[in-house]
């Protein structure tokens, strides 16, 4: 799948999550969405894309791409 419709997808879970007061639970409805809902290969598109460069993707995707990468019971970094 193209990366821009990749991103594009990625920021409107985030600015549906957005309204969220509580930054932590917005991020982890994010990575809880994607995890379940994207194709494995999408989900290794985005966090190899991400890896090399998060042009396009607004803030609070960009917080929750990057905790794609952990084991879904981890938690956020530093917990």
């Amino acid at each position: 799948m193209d990366v821009k419709r990749l991103n594009a997808m990625a920021n409107d879970i985030a600015a549906y999550f957005a309204s969220e007061p509580d930054r932590e639970a917005a991020i982890a409805g994010i990575v809880n969405h994607i995890r379940k809902s994207w194709d494995p290969r999408m989900r290794r598109q985005i966090t190899q894309q991400s890896a090399d460069d998060a042009a396009g993707l607004i803030e609070l995707a960009r917080a929750a791409i990057d905790r794609l990468t952990l084991p879904p019971d981890s938690g956020p970094p530093g917990m």
